[in-house]
């Protein structure tokens, strides 16, 4: 069966999660979404804010791997009430996961420099209304694209490319002032 790649869209605090734990999760825990994967396709996690509902707005590709095996398992989220504890009303909630490979020397990197590039958003003004699904199937050029701007030497690249950027722009507002 050929590999496939997955675009996930979820926010940080959630991915944090995940990857501490191995896993993804979509869509709220549905099964379907994650019965569509395949052992060693591609995943990315996209998180459009920090937390929900209303944390700051991130807009980054935040995780990347690979489906670890076929198996779709259930987990029950939230703290188990014990003794001296309150019932957490996440307790009682099974979500479905799959069990991810994750990069975990993957550096969080924002779509914007990447729009014009990825065949999801290219020529799409309104490309994010298709993330409202929560996932969608990237491709093969996509998915690489966006693990190899998660690679930390590109993002130390990006990084002093944006000082240089920022030095040559406030070099140039100075000598306007002149």
């Amino acid at each position: 069966m050929a590999i496939r790649y997955w675009l996930g869209v979820v926010q940080h605090d959630h991915v944090l999660r995940g990857v501490a734990g191995g896993f993804v999760q979509v869509n709220h825990g549905a099964r379907a979404p994650l019965e569509r994967m395949g052992a060693a396709d591609g995943f990315v996690y996209y998180s459009p804010r920090e937390s929900y509902p209303d944390g700051d707005p991130l807009k980054q590709f935040t995780a990347v791997g690979r489906l670890a095996d076929a198996d779709v398992y259930q987990a029950t989220q939230g703290m188990q009430p014990g003794a001296g504890q309150r019932r957490n009303a996440s307790a009682d909630f099974v979500a479905w996961r799959r069990r991810v490979d994750w990069d975990h020397d993957a550096v969080a990197t924002p779509i914007r420099p990447l729009l014009s590039s990825l065949d999801f958003t290219r020529d799409k003004p309104d490309w994010g209304y298709q993330l409202r699904a929560g996932l969608i199937e990237l491709t093969r050029h996509d998915f690489e694209l966006i693990r190899e701007q998660m690679r930390p030497s590109s993002a130390r690249e990006r990084e002093h490319e944006q000082r240089h950027r920022a030095q040559h722009v406030s070099t140039g507002f100075a000598a306007r002032l002149r």
